[in-house]
């Protein structure tokens, strides 16, 4: 097979003859180039022994590798004024690294390197172990991300995106070099793996660079069930003695991140809880003066999505924050959003667009997410024209198909003292 290629604007594309993937956008105005290798698997593909195995994987690629320790990858980076960092999320694993465009190719070799060549050491999995066990104690100790792990897994209850990215200490403390090296096999092969650049680089020059270091990774399959997620509009009431705050996290269903209507849900969001302008701020913190920390954020995925809100307040308010928060969601639902308020969402979007888009990194993330969820390239224009587009009638449709009792989700979590709540207290 030889390679293919497309051109669209800065934006270029080749596929080598193994199936990688390689994406670039010029940015000649900078001095930077940020890279980054995405890895088509995240914890939602992860077995139920193997959960936090992605996270794991993630980890341990930074320990060593045929050619390098842990030490050297650091200072390779480091030494060239870089950083280089990772995350795993729900749906793909990212590796990325920014430095001054003199010095891509020893950054990408460095990358390629901790990518392709881990060494997955028996000592180093048995330490690592560890290192994530204080990690997962961490977040447990965080009552903000700890609510919204407990919505996530009863959101999402019996699929394995309702569960935890990191893991459990039962399923990470079984966790075996070869258990570890089996998964990574599977699922680090040519057809699950995306490479993005922006900044300043030449495409040619950048896939010669991939070329080089992945042309021989022999082409696989990726074979796994991954079935549709079902939401689940259950109640969770966790006491926790120690917390000093009432946290509450309450969502609906959303639509996907590829769906039409997806700018309507951004919409959506940034009225209701996404500045400090939005509904919910207004009239939960400045109004009511009952929460200081009160947004709504939107997280889609490739087959499914949510909208939820966040709130962290006191036991005797904490109904009184449920009550608002179902009012403004029944405002949405029966009463069109006016021209003004619209207007001002709008610019909201569009200007933290813009301006999220100035740096070479959320460039390179920008093209990996079009990559992976649209198979095409959307010019800045476009999305900001999508923005625009955005009616009131449409945002008022969502509404109305989102925001229905039978759909809420909540949890929360403190000191409760008894505190109850119900389906009718959600009723909207």
């Amino acid at each position: 097979m030889t390679d293919s290629a497309l051109s669209t604007g800065e934006v270029q594309r080749t596929v080598l003859s193994n199936g990688i993937r390689v994406i670039t956008e010029a940015m000649p105005h900078v001095r930077s180039v940020s890279v980054g290798v995405w890895v088509g698997t995240g914890s939602r593909h992860e077995g139920q022994e193997e959960n936090g195995i992605c996270h794991f994987i993630e980890h341990m690629l930074f320990k060593g590798t045929t050619s390098r320790t842990a030490e050297q990858i650091a200072r390779s980076v480091d030494s060239i004024g870089g950083n280089l960092d990772a995350f795993t999320g729900r749906e793909l694993v990212g590796f990325n690294t920014k430095v001054l465009d003199e010095h891509l190719s020893l950054a990408f070799d460095v990358l390629s390197d901790l990518v392709l060549h881990p060494l997955f050491l028996t000592e180093d999995v048995e330490k690592e172990k560890g290192v994530i066990l204080e990690e997962l104690k961490m977040d447990q100790d965080n009552p903000e991300y700890l609510v919204h792990e407990i919505f996530t897994a009863n959101f999402w209850r019996d699929h394995p995106i309702g569960k935890p990215i990191l893991g459990t200490k039962d399923t990470v403390s079984r966790f075996t070099r070869e258990r570890v090296a089996d998964y990574y096999s599977r699922n680090y092969v040519p057809s699950n793996i995306t490479i993005t650049a922006a900044g300043r680089l030449a495409h040619e020059r950048m896939v010669e660079l991939v070329r080089e270091r992945f042309e021989d990774l022999p082409a696989a399959p990726v074979a796994r069930s991954d079935p549709e997620p079902a939401t689940h509009a259950r109640i969770a009431i966790r006491n926790k003695k120690a917390l000093q705050q009432v946290h509450l996290c309450l969502g609906v269903p959303s639509y996907p991140l590829s769906h039409e209507s997806r700018f309507t849900c951004f919409g959506l969001n940034t009225l209701l809880g996404g500045g400090m302008s939005s509904r919910l701020f207004q009239n939960i913190r400045e109004k009511q003066g009952l929460a200081y920390s009160v947004f709504s954020e939107l997280n889609p995925y490739r087959d499914t999505g949510c909208l939820a809100v966040y709130a962290g307040t006191s036991l005797g308010a904490a109904r009184k924050v449920v009550s608002s928060t179902v009012q403004e969601f029944q405002r949405l639902k029966q009463d069109p959003v006016e021209e003004e308020e619209l207007r001002r969402a709008k610019d909201y979007m569009k200007g933290s667009l813009v301006l999220s888009l100035e740096s070479t990194g959320s460039r390179m993330a920008n093209l990996a997410r079009q990559e992976l969820y649209f198979e095409r390239f959307a010019s800045l224009d476009e999305l900001l024209e999508s923005i625009e587009r955005i009616s009131s009638e449409d945002v008022q449709r969502v509404a109305q198909t989102f925001f229905e009792s039978k759909q809420i989700a909540l949890t929360v979590l403190g000191r409760l003292d008894g505190f109850r709540i119900s389906r009718q207290d959600l009723a909207c």
